[in-house]
């Protein structure tokens, strides 16, 4: 899929991916009994199991040999998806949803760094001037959860930003070395490791059977598809793209918040998020523009 997916259905799948990963705020808040990390927990788990089943029927059944040999590249990436699928629901439970995801939105800025200095990805001055966009955006809305005092969910938070700066480079570098690695199978591996670190912090279990149905949903449609969706997006988009589209979760989130738990969003998250939002539409715009130009300005070739 990879191979033929064009640039722009790469972006609108990314988009589909982000719009399914903004729905875990407004359903975490309308659970009856599970907790912070039992919540963490049964959504890994669900995960797992619904991958057990996508990816053979996705990929063959090779792709459980193609996971054993796939070596340590595979692994580090599953377990970047592990914190933060973990990091991500803990954040959840000790402050606002848009608090999250604002602080979710520095991705841009650390990915783009990652992937600078580490496989040298050079960027377009577009991209860098989105990402200051971006990044004031986020300093607005940043400095006036400080002053509310929700510091542990911001830190907690923080550590989702960074998982994914390090994981998109990992995917990125994968494509340009030639290997080939097939890392879709990293979500399933950061769900499995998800699970297994949080049963024991999550014990004893009291998620009622309305959370059971609720945390299932969000396994199989908050997690599973839309990760497998962004790991394919991330052959064809560069890493700083992809964390960059991945900044509309913010308002997907916000607003589903906002509509399905009541959680009204202040004055700084409506105009920091409208900055943000407003810096990757630009940044896709131009970068349209740009293939455009470039495809008209190639010589036409001779008819026979």
């Amino acid at each position: 899929m990879g191979k033929t997916l064009s640039h722009g259905r790469a972006v609108l799948l990314m988009v589909l991916a982000t719009f399914l990963w903004s729905t875990a705020g407004v359903v975490t808040r309308h659970l009856e009994s599970a907790q912070a990390f039992e919540i963490t927990f049964w959504r890994a788990f669900f995960t797992f199991v619904a991958l057990l089943v996508l990816l053979p029927l996705w990929q063959g059944r090779g792709v459980w040999a193609q996971v054993a040999k796939s070596g340590p590249v595979l692994w580090a990436s599953g377990l970047c998806w592990s914190v933060m699928f973990t990091a991500f629901m803990v954040a959840l439970t000790l402050t606002s949803v848009a608090n999250v995801l604002v602080t979710m939105a520095v991705a841009p800025l650390l990915t783009a760094l990652v992937s600078r200095f580490t496989i040298g990805h050079r960027l377009p001055r577009r991209t860098w001037v989105a990402i200051a966009l971006a990044g004031l955006g986020i300093a607005w809305i940043f400095g006036s959860k400080l002053v509310a005092g929700q510091v542990a969910g911001t830190v907690v938070a923080m550590c989702v930003p960074v998982a994914a700066a390090v994981n998109w480079t990992l995917v990125q570098r994968n494509t340009r070395t030639g290997r080939h690695i097939d890392l879709v199978p990293a979500v399933w591996v950061g769900a499995l490791l998800s699970a297994l670190v949080t049963l024991p912090l999550a014990w004893p279990l009291a998620a009622s059977g309305h959370d059971l149905w609720l945390l299932a949903g969000l396994g199989v449609g908050q997690l599973a598809i839309p990760c497998a969706l962004s790991v394919v997006c991330a052959r064809v988009l560069s890493a700083p793209e992809v964390s960059l589209l991945g900044l509309l979760e913010v308002l997907f989130g916000t607003l589903l918040a906002w509509w399905g738990a009541n959680e009204v969003p202040s004055p700084h998250v409506i105009w920091g998020g409208l900055l943000v939002v407003g810096a990757l539409a630009g940044n896709e715009w131009l970068a349209w523009r740009e293939r455009s130009h470039a495809k008209s300005a190639q010589p036409a070739l001779p008819v026979a």
